[in-house]
């Protein structure tokens, strides 16, 4: 450990400085590009010292590609984190964009030292291998197990940071050694035992925040950043409850969607079964492992009476949520307990009212009008769930009475213990039950303005994988606003594709940017800039308009992609709206890409993670790769290794019931074209990544409208054609580029 962390100072960052630092990062001999400087001038406005609470300097800068977004507001927030001893939180929205940003930052740490000391990849716990799993999977070691467990032992005694999900870690091991002893070893479950853990000192997790604390950037991902931020700081035991003042959120067009699952609540068949496995840990009968709280409280509580008594209280109280066969037992009609007896009305109304119930897809309906017996059902749960909350709201009030009582006795490991079990308390079982009341208690009475309740069963093919009430934000950027962007000195949100641009719009999409951001509930004067793309698209790039391809014809549509790869050779990349599309496809066209030499790759198919998908295509110059939004959203590809993107329909939105009630507030069929025209934009901008590069961009679905083309840039006219047609301006266009 580094010693207390301090609060920041508070030094501007100056234009001139900035854009001194990006000569720097860019090197010498580096071509000049004024786009890029002037975009470091506008990022730079997030990172002057604010002068009144709740009133951050908030920026929107959109930079198209090839402006050089990254080393842009790089160079202003490394310079900020030097002059103010204080860490700027850069934020993206996946995994692999995370790993993408982290080897972008050798330009400012060009030693592993450095980089060690000054860049830190902050993600969920449940991303990090656990040595305490790891060692008790040695522990009880069998001979089919040894070889598997002794390459993880050999990773983790060499990885740089103990990320399994999507750092160093080999992807194609998962699939040979298997789930469980690899991914398995995840902190998935909750049940961290902190100081009291053998390994707590040389943890991945915690060594992670600790030096956190610490960084000049740290690199974070949506879903953390609001999590933390909406607990107040300090989501694991080494962080100390301070939030930080600077945030860049790059791929800020995210945001919207980032919120809407990080401020949502769920009364689910599987939350509700994970929270009493949390509670009560492993079962009798039950082949899991597991620690309960008893376990995990251990001697925080020993000889303590009341907090025993409490203890016991709240594991009677947690066996009304459902156990484990749940789905089974809903399946079948036969709930046992409370929490199951709701959760069966709730499936019995969503299969009487949902008028795909014979279908393989997931279904909702509306809470109203409830079926007989769901309020009854829906009470009694609540009243349940209030009969769990007390015991625990006792337990936290007598750790926090520990603290103070035997603040001048506690050794620092012990006070991390109770910390870091007050911390788990909270979010993992008073914030939920919260939520939870309060939504049952809607049922019988209106269900706030601000949000958008429904029943839902998630299922995976054709089968109930869960099921349960849900409650969304209509506008999830209003948490955002107050838990994240309020509390900060500056923020910058970024992205290639901040604006939706309409012909003929006075505003040029920045109230849509606005209200997709959250920045139009910050009363402050915002700095919005446009930076364009230095490429030219018009003479580099085709888009294409596929007319005679049936949309709902998997034959048809494998085909197409079939031929169209083809005729790119290779370096081609197919994005679908629908799983189950993508996976009929990729079953028709594998052998055929193989017998033309042509490699293919294939998201929810391979059993890689994205990022090392991505990363093969990009080594490969003639491999294709199919997926789906986070292909979309998170591929940087330069050269011939990206030069055909092939989408099998219009994007848009899903009708969903949360969709519809957003569409009624947000502008009705506007909202959908907006939707649409961003995720074209966002497509088509993965093309050209470099100067120099050339591609097509071919859209199979005869029903775009004329309303969707300001999706691409000024001078890119779409052509409607048919597909053999498509096939040979392909061929022509890069053939060239090939010789």
């Amino acid at each position: 450990d580094q010693g207390v962390t301090t609060q920041p100072t508070n030094f501007a960052v100056e234009t001139g400085e900035a854009t001194g630092r990006l000569t720097e990062l860019l090197g010498s001999g580096a071509e000049d590009r004024p786009g890029q400087r002037a975009y470091v001038a506008t990022c730079t406005a997030a990172f002057r010292p604010r002068n009144r609470k709740g009133e951050p300097n908030l920026v929107l800068a959109e930079a198209g590609t090839g402006v050089g977004k990254t080393l842009g507001y790089v160079a202003p927030a490394s310079l900020w984190a030097e002059a103010n001893e204080g860490a700027v939180w850069i934020s993206t929205y996946t995994r692999n964009l995370q790993r993408q940003l982290d080897g972008e930052l050798d330009r400012l740490c060009p030693t592993p030292a450095e980089k060690e000391r000054r860049v830190v990849i902050r993600k969920g716990r449940e991303n990090y291998l656990c040595l305490l799993n790891l060692a008790e999977a040695v522990g009880r070691i069998g001979a089919d197990d040894a070889v598997a467990l002794g390459l993880v032992a050999r990773w983790a005694a060499a990885t740089r940071d103990g990320d399994i999900m999507g750092g160093d870690f080999p992807a194609w091991l998962v699939e040979l050694l298997g789930h469980r002893l690899t991914l398995g070893l995840t902190d998935t479950r909750g049940e961290c035992i902190y100081a009291a853990c053998d390994h707590y000192r040389k943890c991945f997790i915690e060594r992670t925040q600790r030096r956190a604390r610490h960084a000049d950037l740290v690199i974070a991902n949506h879903a953390l950043v609001m999590v933390q931020a909406a607990l107040g700081g300090g989501i694991g035991a080494a962080d100390d409850g301070q939030l930080p003042t600077r945030y860049v959120f790059d791929e800020g067009h995210q945001l919207f969607d980032a919120a809407d699952s990080a401020f949502a609540a769920h009364l689910s068949g599987r939350e509700t079964a994970e929270l009493r496995r949390w509670l009560i840990g492993a079962e009798e009968g039950s082949r899991r492992r597991a620690r309960g709280l008893k376990a995990r409280a251990g001697e925080l509580i020993e000889g303590d009476e009341r907090a025993e008594e409490l203890m016991d209280e709240t594991l009677r109280a947690a066996r009304v949520l459902p156990t484990s066969g749940w789905p089974q037992r809903l399946a079948g009609d036969n709930p046992i307990g409370l929490a199951e007896n709701f959760l069966a009305l709730v499936r019995q109304q969503v299969y009487a009212r949902d008028a795909g119930a014979d279908g393989p897809f997931d279904l909702e309906t509306g809470t109203r009008p409830p079926v007989d017996g769901l309020l009854d059902a829906a009470a009694a749960l609540a009243d349940a769930l209030l009969t769990l909350s007390k015991p625990l709201e006792g337990l936290m009030k007598g750790l926090a009475a520990r603290l103070d009582a035997e603040a001048d006795e506690l050794d620092s490991a012990t006070r991390a213990r109770i910390e870091g079990l007050q911390r788990s308390i909270t979010r993992r079982a008073l914030l939920p039950l919260v939520a939870w009341r309060d939504m049952l208690a809607s049922l019988a009475a209106e269900t706030p303005s601000e949000f958008v309740d429904w029943f839902a069963i998630e299922r995976i093919a054709g089968r109930d994988a869960d099921v349960g009430y849900r409650r969304h934000w209509l506008d999830p950027t209003r948490p955002l606003a107050e838990a994240v962007f309020e509390p900060a000195h500056g923020v910058l949100v970024t992205s290639a594709t901040l604006r939706d641009q309409t012909a003929g719009a006075e505003d040029s999409g920045w109230a849509g940017a606005e209200a997709r951001t959250g920045a139009k509930h910050i009363p402050v004067e915002l700095t919005e800039a446009a930076h364009a793309s230095p490429f030219d698209y018009a003479r580099n790039t085709q888009v294409l308009v596929v007319g005679d391809v049936g949309r709902n014809d998997v034959q048809q549509i494998a085909a197409a992609y079939r031929e169209l790869f083809i005729a790119a050779g290779g370096g081609a990349l197919g994005l679908f709206t629908a799983i189950q599309r993508l996976r009929a496809v990729h079953e028709r066209i594998a052998g055929p890409l193989e017998d033309a030499g042509l490699p293919l790759l294939a998201q929810h198919v391979d059993a890689m993670d994205t990022g090392t998908l991505i990363d093969i295509f990009r080594a490969e110059e003639d491999a294709c790769l199919l997926g789906t939004d986070a292909v979309r959203d998170g591929v940087d590809v330069p050269g011939r290794s990206l030069r055909l993107i092939a989408f099998d329909r219009v994007p848009w939105p899903r009708p969903t019931l949360i969709h519809k009630a957003r569409k009624q507030a947000f502008g009705g069929g506007e909202y959908d074209t907006m939707l649409a025209r961003l995720r074209l934009k966002q497509a088509y901008g993965r093309l050209l990544r470099r100067a120099g590069d050339k591609g097509v961009f071919v859209l199979l679905d005869r029903a775009m409208p004329s309303r969707l083309k300001t999706a691409f840039p000024e001078g890119v006219e779409p052509v409607r054609l048919g597909l053999a047609e498509a096939v040979a301006r392909i061929r022509a266009f890069l053939q060239a580029d090939a010789g």
